[in-house]
């Protein structure tokens, strides 16, 4: 399997630094600082990042887990939310919430509630946060 590669440069203080991140492919790139991370300053952050990826790998094991089932989806739609919140005299990524909206022929709800969870359970990125980020998951047929 290929390992992925990402770079990321900080320059300064905490405070009052700056940083500059980049994913060896070329795609994703953007600037960071503690206002945008942990206030509500322009710019990126380590979270959106990891929600970004979280988003993207739960799609993907969900339309693997429903065509698996014989019922592929049409779209998968998530949004994902990452809380990181103050924990003692640092801060923790406390919360992953997936919000997904699917268009997928001839399922019931509960069948698709059922691969839903199967996928959260089991997508890479879930495998990496489980026992220390709490999921919640908004699953809907559209």
């Amino acid at each position: 399997m290929p390992k992925r590669k990402a770079s990321a440069v900080w320059k300064g203080g905490l405070k009052g630094g700056t940083g500059t991140f980049k994913a060896a492919g070329g795609n994703i790139s953007g600037n960071y600082s503690f206002s945008s991370r942990f206030e509500e300053g322009a710019g990126s952050n380590p979270e959106e990042l990891l929600a970004a990826a979280h988003a993207a790998c739960f799609s993907m094991a969900l339309s693997a887990q429903l065509e698996g089932n014989g019922t592929p989806p049409i779209s998968v739609d998530t949004n994902a939310e990452c809380t990181v919140e103050k924990a003692g005299a640092g801060f923790k990524i406390t919360t992953m919430h997936l919000t997904t909206r699917a268009t997928v022929p001839n399922i019931d709800n509960a069948k698709f509630q059922q691969i839903a969870n199967a996928a959260l359970d089991g997508c890479p990125v879930s495998q990496a946060l489980k026992n220390n980020v709490k999921f919640e998951m908004d699953a809907r047929l559209t």
